[in-house]
C-alpha cells in the first residue's frame, strides 16, 4: 500500500507512535509518505520507502496564525495525487483529521479514504475544549475509520463526544528486537561509574508530565543511597526541574540529556524507570523501558494499567505521592535481585501484548477493511 501519515514531529508520543508505524510500515514493503511541517524526530531518512513532504504556510500580514489547516490539506491532496495514495492515516484529531476531510473532499470523486488516531490530550483536553468540540466530533465521524490508542481513550472518546460509530482499539507497540536489555552501548558505566542504580525519565517535559516530581523522588531516593537520574527530553517544565535540582544540591547526580534519537540505548541502561504524569493515555515510554527490562513507577491514571501491572512488573500511585512513589524505588533498588525479577516479568509482559510484530499486522487489517468498506 501507499500510505501518507500525518503526526505532529515532535517528542511526543503521537508523533513517537506515528513515525514508528511509518518505519514499521516501510519495512514490510509498504511506502510511507510523512507530510508535516517538518520532519519527525525519530524518521529515517534514509530508507528507500520512506518519503518526507514539507508543509509550507505562508506568513501574511493579515494573518495572526499562520493557517496550516488550510496548507496542510492542500499538501495532502498533492501527495495523493503525485504518489496515487491509497488512504492517509492521521494521528491527533486536530487539526490533522480535519485537514484530511478537506483534502478528501477536494479529491472527490477520486477515493482517499482517511483513518484517524486518538492519542490522548487531542480528546481529553484539546478536543473537549468547547472551541475544538464540534469540529473534532464532525471530524471523528466523518473518518473512514479511528482508532485509539487504549480502552480507556476509546471509553473516554465515547463519553466527551458521545461517538456512535465503532472504534478499534489498537494499542501502541514497540519493536522488541530493537529495544532490549543488551543495547546499552557502555551508557550505564558512564552515568554511573561505581555501580550506582540509574534512575530514568522520558518525556516531553510538559506540565502533564509532573517533571518536578521526578526530581523530588529522586531525592528522597538519594537521601537514602547513591543513585544517578538521567532525563531525557526537553520542554516547558525543564527549567522548573533544574531549580530543584539546584536546591537538593543534586547537580552531580542528575543528568539532562535534552532530546536524543536512538533512545533504547539509554533505556536499557536504567534500573527504574519514572513516570509521574497526572494523565496517560497510554504510557508509550514506560512500555519501551519495560521492553528493555525496566521496571516501572507510574501513577495509576487513564490508560497505564493496561501497560503496567501493580506489583507485577513495577508500581502504580496516585499523582503527586512522590513519597508513596519513593518508597517503591527505595523497595526495588535496595534489592537488586527483586529489580531485576520485576525486569525480566516487565520484558516478558511487553513482548506477550506490545510488539511491533503483533501490532503493526493489525494496523494492515484495519487498512484493508477500510479500502474495502470506502
Amino acid at each position: 500500500m501507499r500510505i501518507g501519515i500525518t503526526c505532529y514531529p515532535t517528542y511526543g508520543g503521537s508523533g513517537v507512535v506515528a513515525t514508528e508505524l511509518g518505519m514499521e510500515l516501510a519495512a514490510r514493503g509498504h511506502e510511507i509518505h510523512f507530510i508535516s511541517y517538518a520532519p519527525p524526530i525519530r524518521m529515517n531518512p534514509n530508507d528507500p520507502r520512506i518519503r518526507f513532504h514539507e508543509v509550507e504556510v505562508v506568513s501574511y500580514p493579515l494573518f495572526d496564525h499562520p493557517p496550516y489547516t488550510l496548507a496542510l490539506a492542500t499538501k495532502m491532496l498533492e501527495v495523493f495525487e503525485s504518489a496515487s495514495l491509497d488512504l492517509l492515516h492521521v494521528h491527533y484529531a486536530i487539526p490533522h483529521s480535519v485537514s484530511a476531510m478537506l483534502a478528501r473532499s477536494m479529491a472527490a470523486p477520486r477515493r482517499l479514504p482517511f483513518v484517524t488516531t486518538l492519542h490522548g490530550t487531542d480528546i481529553t483536553l484539546v478536543g473537549s475544549n468547547r472551541s475544538y468540540l464540534p469540529i473534532t466530533r464532525f471530524s471523528i465521524a466523518q473518518s473512514d475509520g479511528v482508532t485509539a490508542i487504549s480502552r480507556y481513550l476509546l471509553n473516554q472518546t465515547i463519553k466527551e463526544f458521545d461517538i456512535k460509530r465503532p472504534i478499534e482499539v489498537i494499542p501502541n507497540f514497540v519493536n522488541c528486537e530493537l529495544y532490549n536489555r543488551t543495547a546499552d552501548k557502555g551508557f550505564a558505566s558512564q552515568w554511573a561509574p561505581y555501580g550506582e542504580p540509574i534512575l530514568m525519565h522520558l518525556s516531553n517535559f510538559r506540565p502533564v508530565k509532573r517533571l518536578p516530581d521526578v526530581i523530588e523522588v529522586f531525592a528522597i531516593v538519594r537521601a537514602k543511597m547513591p543513585a544517578k537520574l538521567v532525563l531525557i527530553g526537553d520542554g516547558p517544565d525543564r527549567g522548573a526541574a533544574e531549580y530543584l535540582v539546584r536546591k537538593y544540591s543534586l547537580q552531580k547526580d542528575v543528568f539532562f540529556l535534552g532530546k536524543q534519537d536512538n533512545v533504547y540505548e539509554k533505556l536499557a541502561a536504567a534500573d527504574l524507570f519514572l513516570l509521574p504524569s497526572q494523565l496517560e493515555s497510554f504510557g508509550l515510554a514506560a512500555l519501551e523501558a519495560m521492553a528493555c527490562e525496566v521496571p516501572i513507577i507510574a501513577t495509576n491514571v487513564g490508560g497505564v494499567p493496561e501497560v503496567v501491572e501493580h506489583g507485577v512488573d513495577g508500581f502504580l500511585v496516585e499523582p503527586g505521592d512522590v513519597k508513596e512513589a519513593a518508597r517503591y524505588a527505595i523497595e526495588i533498588l535496595s534489592r537488586a535481585d527483586r529489580g531485576r525479577e520485576m525486569g525480566k516479568i516487565a520484558r516478558i509482559s511487553a513482548k506477550k501484548k506490545f510488539c511491533a510484530n503483533d501490532v503493526i499486522p493489525a494496523y494492515e487489517s484495519y487498512y484493508k477493511r477500510v479500502l474495502d468498506k470506502s
